[in-house]
């Protein structure tokens, strides 16, 4: 069971901090607690009593106190995010002891481990604003989808953004080819694939390939070719702790693992060339995802057919048009020489991703806010 002593959550702030800190003489609540830390990613720090350094008691982003040690913690300076723990389920003097130390919590296990763990991850990861969340979906095969997302999360990094970019298609060829990390030491997707539960975000970010200043989740060259829901919501759930920028880079198709993906994203861009035949795939794109996601705008790509513009496209979807993605010459020539889809920052891609950015706002509790523009560095509304 867990009782709280107060209305509000744990203390939480944004960028990793350090693991908990644990003050127990309790050999057995000790092995709990260390196991559920470990659970969580998170490495502690384990006293007998408070800790006699200036800062040891103040400073940890939360404090777990065994009911023990409860007698031994009764002078400690009080602070928010201190959990009383124990194991006897019928202590009569649990609420005395939490109310002594000033607890906000007073937990048993092996009842509250669940909870337990997502707060010991939250804490030590500094869990703050998510990221804005985007996935970029083609309109129809060869529409430049996978083109788009690279540049988006490359422009974002380049901004200082923390950045990751997911690959939610296992038959796209890896978009590691086009940030030209193929080779790059770190996990894929294969690794991840049997993943449920919670996944720690910094360990996840720590395990994938680093490459022009952003982390990537790609896929290997093996033959797995399916993401499982509960694996992408695990992925998914942890890039987003982090804060900053996540880009997905999505298939055509909805399956369990598209459309988890499609339930986390705030915003979903969908890439429309300016045919007949592309509109028209494309509104049976945004027919299956909009099933999931409601925030779908449309990115208009020319040549145009003629009679046909970006206003047009949009108009024919019912959709929002973000914006008019730029032709630009020489991406082929420029990956050969190790620079990536929006990597060259006076491009005109880069410039459209970088507007992009410039107009995304999350605010809490509110969701994104995307302007809308007619053209890739335009003036937007919200």
């Amino acid at each position: 069971m867990a009782g709280s002593l107060a209305r509000e959550g744990l203390p939480i702030a944004e960028g990793r901090r350090g693991g908990p800190l644990i003050v127990t003489e309790d050999v057995e609540l000790l092995d709990d607690l260390l196991r559920l830390c470990a659970a969580a990613g998170a490495e502690p720090e384990v006293h007998h009593g408070p800790p006699e350094r200036r800062g040891g008691w103040d400073r940890a982003p939360m404090v777990l106190v065994g009911d023990d040690a409860a007698a031994r913690c009764r002078g400690a300076a009080r602070r928010r995010g201190v959990l009383l723990v124990g194991r006897d389920q019928d202590d009569p003097d649990v609420w005395r002891k939490a109310v002594e130390i000033g607890a906000e919590y007073v937990l048993r296990l092996p009842d509250s481990e669940s909870w337990l763990v997502d707060q010991i991850a939250n804490a030590s990861e500094g869990v703050g604003r998510p990221a804005l969340t985007v996935g970029v979906i083609g309109g129809r095969g060869g529409s430049g989808a996978s083109t788009l997302a690279c540049a988006l999360a490359v422009t974002a990094a380049r901004s200082g953004r923390r950045t990751m970019l997911i690959d939610g298609d296992p038959l796209g060829g890896g978009i590691d080819v086009l940030l030209g990390g193929e080779r790059a030491e770190g996990m894929r997707w294969p690794d991840f694939v049997h993943s449920k539960g919670r996944l720690g975000g910094g360990a996840l970010e720590d395990s994938l390939p680093a490459l022009h200043g952003l982390r990537v989740l790609s896929w290997g060259r093996d033959d797995e070719v399916v993401i499982p829901a509960q694996a992408m919501q695990a992925v998914l759930a942890a890039a987003r702790r982090l804060g900053g920028a996540v880009v997905v880079d999505l298939p055509r198709r909805v399956d369990g693992g598209v459309a988890e993906a499609l339930a986390q994203l705030d915003l979903g861009l969908l890439v429309v060339p300016g045919e007949l035949r592309a509109v028209a795939a494309a509104k049976r794109v945004a027919a299956m995802a909009g099933m999931v996601l409601d925030d779908i705008r449309v990115v208009a790509r020319g040549p145009y057919a003629a009679g046909l513009d970006g206003q047009w496209v949009a108009q024919a979807l019912g959709l929002p048009l973000v914006g008019e993605l730029p032709l630009e010459s020489g991406l082929s020539a420029a990956q050969d020489d190790g620079v990536p889809p929006g990597g060259s920052a006076r491009g005109p891609l880069a410039r459209f991703c970088e507007a992009f950015w410039d107009r995304a706002d999350v605010r809490h509790g509110s969701g994104p806010t995307v302007g809308t523009t007619t053209g890739p560095a335009g003036g937007g509304r919200s």
